[in-house]
């Protein structure tokens, strides 16, 4: 019966969702050319505090908890895990201050009204994943582009979705050239639960009534050791997902 009733919510949600990006994209535009960065990235907040409004159409909860006073003055690097694309606007609105950009991949970065031109003029960076060579070029970049502007950078070194909620085994270069061109950065390890289930029936329609929870753990230090530095995090991370 879920079901039934999640395709004419999920046709609603949809609609919703792209003209919220439809409207978002001109703003986007007139706020980085005329106003400038700071005005881009409110606007790009607000798209996506939008787009978290969107999802209570399908019953869809969020609860974030970060109860750490985690300074701003410093580059952060957060790392999570990542189970759906809805991942993404929780750690956009409610990680603002720390001015998150995304490590993505280069086909978002055309075509999507509002997605692709902040991946594309925000400080993201994306990848080619055919492209060794270009993606740990992007990587660096990224790194020495927060290390400079004290900004974060988020990293899921799961490097694809997990379906299943179930945590992936890090692949870890990424994170070690982050972590090796923004030395001053704090790691700041996050855990996502039940995103997962938004897609627990394939792209359509979208599950209904799920509480997504985003829980910010204790930011770590750069160690000297990277490797367990790395299996630090990803242990906490881990430690954070419920199934």
């Amino acid at each position: 019966m879920q079901k039934i009733v999640a395709y004419p919510l999920t046709m609603i949600y949809a609609l919703l969702f792209g003209l919220t990006l439809l409207v978002f994209h001109p703003i986007q535009l007139i706020c980085f050319n005329l106003f400038g960065y700071n005005a881009h990235r409110a606007s790009v907040a607000l798209l996506n505090l939008s787009l978290l409004r969107c999802a209570h159409i399908l019953g869809t909860r969020y609860t974030f908890n970060n109860p750490h006073n985690i300074s701003t003055d410093r580059p952060a690097i957060i790392v999570s895990n990542h189970q759906s694309m809805n991942d993404i606007p929780p750690i956009i609105w409610w990680m603002r201050k720390y001015e998150p950009k995304f490590v993505s991949k280069k086909e978002l970065g055309k075509g999507i009204p509002s997605v692709s031109y902040n991946l594309r003029h925000g400080g993201s960076v994306l990848i080619d994943r055919a492209d060794t060579k270009q993606s740990l070029s992007e990587i660096i970049k990224l790194g020495k582009y927060i290390e400079e502007h004290k900004r974060a950078a988020v990293i899921f070194p799961e490097g694809t979705r997990s379906r299943t909620g179930h945590i992936k085994p890090f692949k870890t270069i990424g994170l070690k050239l982050l972590i090796r061109n923004a030395p001053s950065a704090l790691i700041i390890p996050v855990s996502i639960n039940n995103s997962w289930k938004m897609l627990k029936y394939g792209k359509f329609p979208y599950g209904l009534g799920n509480h997504i929870t985003i829980n910010v753990h204790s930011p770590i230090e750069i160690q000297d050791n990277i490797d367990e530095l790395i299996t630090k995090v990803e242990t906490q991370i881990a430690s954070g997902i419920k199934i």
